[in-house]
């Protein structure tokens, strides 16, 4: 043991070992303890060992250990230099079955299962042995027959013996059935032999081998039979020769890997352990908390894991406490006061084992040792020990061990002797505990060491809740006020008679009276201000949700209004785009001379009518309602220049200025005068406001040969026509998801390539990058344009 028996048993530690170690599924579940980690850096590692079976235990992807059997005694027979019979091989071989499939699921997952790697030595080797074995022995622990070759032709000559000689018995059984007492043969000293009455032996010649209990059969081996029978027994013993020898060469090939096998075996058993760690957090909901560099707890929500194996409805309790410092519990007899100490203590030693703990993620606790407590009665007949004599030895025996790092645990410190001198002797007791460097928790109903606390920064005092309404604990821990007693309170509880009661309340001091009900009006004013501080939190919680609700709404509102005013913008732009069409189709009905005055007014109602539906397409007010904002800017017109229409949500380019306040303009193939109030510097594509124009004019890469299907004709249109053209070309293919169309706008005096090219600079939304064609494309009279 690690630490003090009395510790195992005040702590109830071996009942939680039977717990874990009954979820191995190798000889582990015989274990009656479990190794704790002399170290921070092994209790660490432990922790990690059983993190990571846990987490693959979560995935539903446990570690597989099937197969897991005890060999500890085969082991000490072959080290002895003793040949294993073939149950004792067949097991040997099932562990090394599990050894080699468990090695090749750690390598497979060796990502996930660092540590667990680490402490698996299977040596690969070992798998010639397990195939030696296999090949030799049945599963039931047989030998094969062809293990050899003379075993086979050895148990073929006895197979064979043995079929005449019970041919030739049945024959004489049938022969001589008046004779014989039962029609069957029997085996006596490994000879054939059958049962004649005692009367009639004489007339089956052969040799006696004994009669039956009652005297009134004999056992005769037929003379016919002596010869074979002779013949059987000289076979079968050359047969279990050789399985001896057999079976005492494999046991020599298991010597000659006995360390491997050993190291292969413990390593099973390890990392069994740890499987079994982690079903035991599995079934507990626990986590493995990490440990702290100092001797220190850090307990959220954390659950008395005994309590919750027995199926008790556990309070979850919240615990501070670190090296150097005491927690002094206070509060009504059967509130929780025990059930926190052993909580503490069994967190402790879980640590120190590798076990996962019920308890919050955000906990933390660090490497106690030695763990020492005096919870419970302790009095001796036997040894002349009193209650409080029998705590004083065992508080020697602590105060002699206490260090730093120490845990000390300690229920009803002095409280079986006189109430004063008990007080004294307990709050001298913690201080000494305190100034050694030990974590000390002190249950206690003595107000002398509750207010000690007040005096002391190192004594911190907490109390277990008590329901003064309901008249029944509560068994949560408060942290920084003492609990009353409330002794006459639990009295009632448990049906005292009132009568008695009621004396005993005349009887108390009248200053112990006023200490019980201040204490009793802080814990109610302390659980006020508990529920007011959840209630605020709650609330706090429903408006923050409120408000990511309302922002998700802002924004999706935002992206509403957005793609209204694109849709409406786009609706705009096709309406004139239609209207051009129209115009340009009545341009070339007019220039026909064979007009007539019918047509004539035919297109005075089609140019009317399409001005009332441009003007009633153009939006006067943004989708908010506001008016549109004027320009900006506008002084800096001038022809070739990017300027954003508010009214259509489309960037244009300035074609021509006309006078100091119009602008002549185009919108992808419309073109129209504008006044100059109502442009706008350009604006970009968010999706493209970060692309550098570096980026924009960088040579694209063609995926293919440019063709007449991907390549635009310009020449000899001026530049509006060509660019009008081009937007026209771009919108079809990007509609067609074509990556690389081309531009053919010829050498010529090269002003119609620079508008171009200057246009896809600033203008289109489908451009993502642009350049001159390679020189098998056509070269540099004709503009690559790479769409996005």
């Amino acid at each position: 043991m690690q630490f003090e028996e009395k510790t195992a048993h005040d702590l109830e530690w071996h009942r939680l070992v039977r717990h874990v170690v009954s979820r191995c599924v190798g000889p582990g579940s015989a274990l009656e303890h479990l190794p704790l980690a002399e170290s921070p850096a092994e209790a660490r590692a432990g922790l990690a060992r059983t993190a990571e079976a846990l987490h693959q235990l979560r995935l539903g992807d446990p570690l597989p250990l099937d197969g897991l059997v005890e060999l500890n005694l085969h082991l000490a027979r072959v080290s002895r230099l003793g040949a294993l019979e073939g149950g004792a091989l067949r097991d040997i071989a099932a562990v090394l079955a599990a050894a080699r499939k468990l090695r090749r699921y750690l390598q497979q997952k060796r990502a996930d299962v660092p540590m667990l790697m680490h402490i698996a030595h299977f040596d690969p080797s070992l798998d010639a042995l397990y195939d030696t074995i296999a090949r030799a022995v049945e599963p039931d622990g047989r030998l094969r027959d062809d293990a050899s070759h003379e075993l086979r032709k050895l148990r073929g000559e006895v197979s064979a013996l043995r079929g005449r000689i019970i041919r030739k018995l049945e024959s004489m059984l049938i022969e001589h059935e008046s004779i014989v007492q039962d029609r069957f043969f029997t085996i006596r000293e490994g000879r054939f032999v059958v049962p004649v009455r005692r009367d009639a032996h004489e007339k089956i010649p052969g040799i006696v081998h004994g009669t039956s209990g009652s005297g009134a059969s004999v056992f005769i081996e037929p003379r016919p039979l002596v010869a074979q029978g002779n013949r059987l027994k000289m076979a079968q013993s050359e047969m279990e020769q050789e399985e001896l020898r057999i079976l005492s060469e494999l046991t020599d090939r298991v010597r000659d890997e006995l360390a491997s096998v050993r190291s292969a075996f413990e390593s099973l058993c390890l990392i069994d352990l740890h499987a079994a760690s982690a079903k035991f957090g599995r079934e507990l909901d626990a986590h493995v908390l990490p440990l702290s560099e100092a001797p220190e707890v850090h307990l959220k929500q954390a659950r008395h894991s005994l309590l919750h194996i027995d199926g008790v409805e556990v309070v979850p309790t919240d615990f501070d406490l670190r090296a150097g410092q005491a927690v002094v519990i206070s509060g009504p007899n059967a509130g929780g006061k025990t059930v926190a100490l052993k909580l503490l203590g069994l967190t402790a030693l879980m640590m120190r084992a590798g076990l996962p703990v019920p308890a919050l993620e955000g906990s933390s606790c660090g490497f106690f040792s030695p763990v020492l407590t005096d919870i419970g009665d302790d009095q001796s007949i036997t040894r002349n020990l009193s209650t409080f004599s029998a705590h004083v030895v065992n508080l020697i025996q602590i105060l002699q061990k206490a260090e730093h790092g120490a845990l000390v645990l300690l229920d009803e410190l002095a409280g079986s002797t006189d109430p004063g001198e008990g007080s004294a002797l307990a709050t001298a007791v913690v201080e000494d505990l305190v100034s050694a460097g030990a974590a000390v928790v002190v249950s206690t109903h003595y107000d002398r060491l509750k207010a000690a606390a007040t005096s002391d920064e190192r004594i911190h005092n907490a109390s277990v809740g008590f329901d003064s309404e309901r008249m029944e604990p509560t068994f949560a821990i408060m942290h920084g006020l003492p609990g009353p007693s409330s002794a006459l309170m639990v009295a009632r509880r448990f049906g005292v008679p009132e009568r008695v009661l009621q004396r005993a309340e005349t009887l108390v001091p009248a200053g112990a009276t006023a200490y019980e009900n201040l204490v009793l009006e802080l814990q109610r004013l302390r659980g006020s201000l508990e529920r007011g501080k959840a209630a605020l939190e709650e609330r706090e919680f429903a408006l923050k949700k409120q408000e990511t609700a309302l922002s998700e709404a802002k924004t999706a509102l935002k992206e509403e209004r957005v793609r209204l005013r694109e849709k409406r913008s786009d609706e705009v732009l096709r309406n004139l785009r239609d209207a051009d069409q129209e115009l340009k189709q009545l341009r070339r009905s007019l220039r026909d001379e064979t007009r007539r005055e019918e047509d004539l007014l035919a297109a005075k109602q089609t140019v009317e009518r399409i001005r009332k539906d441009v003007r009633k397409s153009k939006p006067g007010r943004s989708l908010s309602g506001s008016p549109a904002q004027t320009g900006e800017g506008a002084a800096d017109l001038q022809a070739g220049a990017q300027v954003w229409v508010p009214r259509l949500q489309k960037n244009a380019t300035v074609l021509e200025l006309r006078g100091n306040d119009t602008a002549y303009v185009v919108v992808g193939p419309v073109k129209m005068t504008l006044s100059a109030s109502e442009l706008q510097p350009p604006r970009v594509a968010k999706a493209k406001a970060t692309r550098s124009v570096a980026a924009k004019t960088a040579k694209p890469k063609s995926p293919r040969m440019r063709t007449t299907a991907n390549t635009v004709d310009l020449r000899g249109m001026r530049a509006d026509e060509a660019i009008s053209s081009l937007e026209s070309f771009l919108d079809r293919s990007y509609g067609n998801e074509e990556a690389i169309v081309y531009a053919l706008h010829g050498h010529g005096t090269g002003a119609l390539k620079v508008a171009i090219r200057q246009w896809l600079r600033n203008g289109s939304a489908y451009v993502k990058s642009y350049g001159a064609a390679e020189r098998e494309e056509g070269g540099d009279a004709f503009t690559a344009i790479e769409l996005v």
